[in-house]
């Protein structure tokens, strides 16, 4: 299977090479040329998950063998790494809706599905390419992708890692995950303004061929653990087959059943996963969009309309503050098969800020979206609602996204069965699920942790709670601009 660019589909690589490279140098996204059907689900049935995820990954990684991907899924999902066997396991909050938890690796977000499998299959595809430099991993993070990146690589041979998070604009927990971080390889840095420079920035760098050869002369090669990387979207497209297929041995539903997917998301990687699984042959009905007060994909699947010319607001669930969503590019393609459209859409984002699609990906898209959003008062009410009704505590994306659940039921009465993506442990966020719960005097630093215990009953993650009394290493932040020395230096 050849992998193609978003803006120009003469280009054609391995998975390896896509793997390797990331993003395309045209500033384009890789994806696969076609999508394989699934095999029959019943004999996904009684595998494990890493077992599930060598057979979904193997059909689309040519040149990669089955005991090589069964070999990196132990690894990447096994009890050293995992605090459950299930790995990603389904809980039932009522009889019609059912979370999957994607929380329960190193650095409890689910993030760690993915980049705990990336490091493997980075380092193996430059293998297979015979490259031999180091490769430099450039990450922007919105606060959950820069710790399970740092935690993924860390200390992996022939690779270093840099990342670029927005300074004020990640919760005091992740913040302190990243900078604690150990490893000889990583760097960490702040950067004035919001996750899109982040991203934005990391991008120029990657687009940069002066840069580029600059690294290339000092034996470095670029590569990203963004969801902008196949690598990364690829592992996530497994939890929902996975989830699937446990529902159906649970009795929840039976096999051929449909199931609607409701997400919260940000930069459109999770749930263009989901999307992938479904093109697939998952039986996936309606796939929910649930958005922050930054609601640009909210209005953009509405609409057709993508406008990020709008107030940026920080808000209780950061991990989703972003208004420019990277993967909705691989969306795009998919529904116009067409390089040159997608381009002058891309165009238009980077010369206006906007661009409106066509009224065929209109069509397209309200076919399978559904999307909403909620405030940071709604999202903490749902909290404390879901808590004392029933016992089960989530983290303020979670809220987000069983918020729009629920809008979208009352508008519609649509009871399928429907999964949502819960896409962190509730203390990474304590002080906003602390207000949540009515508690005002809230303790500081990883003692918090200790209080949302307290007052829950529930016990922090192993690896949250080791947090007390790591040593600080980075305290840099830099401006935007900034971003390029700050990579120079870190590779020198």
């Amino acid at each position: 299977m050849r992998y193609v660019s978003t803006r120009d589909q003469s280009l054609a690589y391995t998975a390896a090479q896509a793997i390797e490279q990331g993003l395309s140098r045209d500033g384009g996204l890789f994806l696969p040329e076609f999508f394989p059907a699934l095999p029959d689900l019943n004999t996904l049935l009684p595998m494990t998950y890493e077992a599930r995820a060598a057979a979904i990954m193997g059909l689309f990684l040519d040149g990669f063998t089955q005991e090589e991907l069964l070999t990196f899924a132990h690894k990447a999902y096994g009890p050293a790494k995992f605090d459950c066997p299930e790995v990603a396991p389904v809980r039932e909050l009522h009889c019609k809706t059912h979370i999957l938890e994607l929380w329960h690796g190193p650095t409890c977000a689910f993030k760690d599905m993915a980049l705990q499998m990336l490091p493997h299959l980075l380092t193996a595809s430059m293998q297979k390419n015979g490259e031999e430099k180091t490769v430099c991993i450039l990450v922007a993070t919105s606060g959950d992708t820069g710790k399970a990146a740092l935690e993924g690589f860390k200390d992996v041979n022939g690779t270093r890692i840099m990342v670029f998070y927005p300074k004020d604009g990640v919760s005091d927990i992740q913040q302190l995950q990243m900078v604690t971080q150990e490893g000889g390889n990583v760097g960490v840095s702040a950067v004035v303004g919001n996750f899109d420079d982040a991203q934005t920035g990391v991008k120029k760098i990657f687009s940069d061929p002066a840069i580029r050869e600059t690294l290339s002369q000092r034996g470095y090669v670029l590569s990203s653990a963004n969801s902008i990387n196949w690598g990364r979207v690829l592992p996530q497209v497994v939890y929902y087959i996975s989830a699937y297929c446990d529902l159906v041995k649970a009795g929840k539903l039976q096999m051929g059943d449909t199931m609607n997917v409701c997400v919260p998301t940000g930069n459109f990687g999770n749930i263009l996963a989901c999307y992938y699984a479904k093109k697939m042959g998952l039986p996936v009905g309606k796939l929910l969009c649930a958005s922050n007060a930054n609601n640009v994909l909210t209005d953009f699947l509405k609409t057709g309309i993508y406008d990020r010319n709008r107030p940026f607001y920080n808000t209780v669930s950061p991990s989703m503050d972003i208004l420019i969503s990277s993967n909705l590019e691989r969306l795009l393609y998919d529904l116009t098969g067409s390089d040159q459209e997608v381009r002058a859409y891309m165009e238009q984002l980077n010369q206006t800020g906007r661009y409106e699609v066509s009224d065929q990906v209109k069509e397209a898209i309200r076919a399978q979206f559904v999307s909403g959003c909620c405030d940071d008062a709604r999202t903490l009410n749902t909290i404390e609602k879901v808590f004392h009704q029933t016992g089960y505590l989530m983290d303020t994306h979670t809220a987000v996204a069983y918020t729009v659940l629920q809008d979208y039921r009352a508008a519609t009465a649509d009871d399928t069965v429907t999964l949502i993506a819960s896409t962190a442990s509730p203390f990474k966020f304590c002080d906003s699920v602390l207000k949540a719960l009515g508690v005002t005097e809230q303790r500081q630093g990883t003692a918090i942790l200790e209080q949302l215990t307290q007052v829950t009953g529930k016990a922090a993650p192993q690896p949250l709670a080791s947090l007390a009394g790591k040593a600080v290493r980075f305290t840099e932040f830099v401006e935007k601009q900034e971003m390029p020395a700050v990579v120079d230096r870190f590779l020198r």
